[in-house]
């Protein structure tokens, strides 16, 4: 009991349900019973969300007038110009160092689509946390109210002196893709838009260790990717970058081949100009015969049983669309060897959390200008590498979310790929401090 007055009596009632259908379901039965009215309705994610799911937090104590001097007015002046006459001293006395933007512009929000800037916050705030639980990165959620890409490149370049990465979420194709780009030309900082690159590293990761369970080499695979957007044309490109040489993409049309004309379609005639060897036309029934490797980033249902049948033996199935994939693990042949999903419910989830957070700490400590495609196979090498090759398993070719492993391994290895690709300020610290720190928590 809450609270009583006069003959009302509020009560607060806890209800263990089984879906939002049944809680739907619950709360219609209560309101409908006489004398009785329903004043708030809530459940644990929603309640987990009240207050949002971040803060920000000081480093040093600020008890006496001391403290309030040197931390801020009149000390901080000196601080200033010291920043002013070496602008590199801003990586060192601010914490520049270890921050990052989480920029949105709320255009392609999970499967949601555009739901706008204000909508897209609980994501970019769970996004933030997960830098900071998984990599210890602070990240702060930039949410823009304008689709403008011109707008949108002009802003992230006026807040960037404040940052030492910017990392790009949730903005629709092909914007996305001019965005990225102007940016990685004006800043000195890298540029990293996780819809595309996180999910192509993480896709390689299973990949890799796929390869080592089928016992087959890159340029063996003959490889279908359905659905040429911003995660699939990037996916493309690093399994390129690995030595998969027999790609062939696959719209609702068929086959993206340089017979085609695709109408200032940007991603598909990258498809086109850079794939499909053997310039093959038709449908995907014809096509995905014999395939290896099938890559599904298309939308639900567009693969059928009886065209995965047609595959190889020891076939590899990544069947990515969330929450429906393109077709479910039940419904798979008996030639499919390896399947993963982008589901928490099955094995083998492909999830771009698995990527960034460690991505991001390396690449901060050793002041990287840029994420190079060595840095983002670094990133895939050290993902996969956290399953020793006697643990794998074809349900176990990726490694828990919740490993601490994994953020410590592609921190230390996109570090080293920085330095050995020249766009590292400085060397990795020989101290494995935070990583000790990330692997322990």
């Amino acid at each position: 009991v809450v609270s009583t007055d006069g003959g009302n009596m509020i009560r607060d009632f806890t209800i263990n349900s089984s879906g939002e259908e049944l809680s739907r379901r619950v709360v219609e039965a209560i309101s409908g019973i006489q004398d009785v009215s329903v004043n708030t309705v809530s459940d644990a994610t929603f309640l987990m969300h009240v207050g949002g799911k971040i803060e920000m937090r000081s480093t040093v104590p600020v008890v006496t007038r001391d403290d309030m001097s040197k931390a801020y007015t009149p000390g901080v002046g000196r601080v200033c110009m010291a920043i002013h006459e070496d602008p590199d001293a801003v990586w060192a006395l601010t914490g520049k160092g270890h921050t990052v933007a989480v920029v949105t512009d709320g255009s392609a929000v999970l499967g949601l689509g555009d739901i706008g800037a204000a909508a897209s916050l609980p994501v970019m705030e769970g996004k933030a946390l997960l830098f900071k639980e998984f990599g210890r990165v602070d990240a702060w959620p930039i949410c823009l109210d304008t689709n403008d890409p011109d707008e949108i490149v002009a802003i992230v370049t006026a807040i960037a002196p404040g940052f030492g990465g910017i990392n790009l979420e949730d903005i629709s194709a092909p914007r996305c893709f001019q965005i990225e780009d102007q940016l990685k030309e004006r800043l000195d900082i890298p540029i990293f838009h996780d819809d595309q690159h996180g999910t192509a590293v993480v896709v390689l990761a299973g990949l890799i260790n796929a390869l080592k369970l089928i016992g087959k080499k890159p340029g063996d695979l003959k490889t279908v990717v359905l659905g040429a957007g911003a995660s699939g044309t990037a996916s493309t490109k690093i399994m390129l970058s690995y030595g998969v040489k027999d790609i062939v993409g696959f719209d609702r049309q068929g086959a993206l081949s340089r017979d085609r004309d695709y109408g200032g379609n940007v991603m598909k005639q990258w498809f086109a100009d850079n794939t499909n060897p053997k310039n093959v036309n038709g449908s995907l029934s014809e096509c995905i015969e014999g395939a290896d490797f099938v890559l599904g980033l298309a939308g639900p249902d567009l693969l059928t049983r009886e065209q995965v049948a047609s595959m190889s033996d020891n076939a590899v199935v990544f069947a990515l669309s969330n929450p429906n994939p393109e077709i479910l693990p039940e419904n798979i042949p008996d030639n499919v060897q390896i399947m993963a999903t982008g589901r928490t419910d099955y094995p083998n989830q492909i999830n771009n959390s698995l990527c960034f957070p460690g991505l991001f700490r390396g690449v901060l400590d050793v002041r990287a200008t840029d994420i190079n495609e060595e840095m983002k196979i670094a990133a895939a090498q050290a993902i996969a590498d956290v399953i020793p090759a006697e643990h794998l398993d074809p349900d176990f070719i990726i490694p828990s979310v919740f490993d601490r492993n994994v953020a410590r391994n592609v921190a230390q290895r996109v570090a080293i790929a920085a330095q050995n690709t020249g766009v590292a300020r400085r060397r990795r610290r020989q101290t494995d401090e935070v990583y000790a720190t990330m692997r322990s928590r």
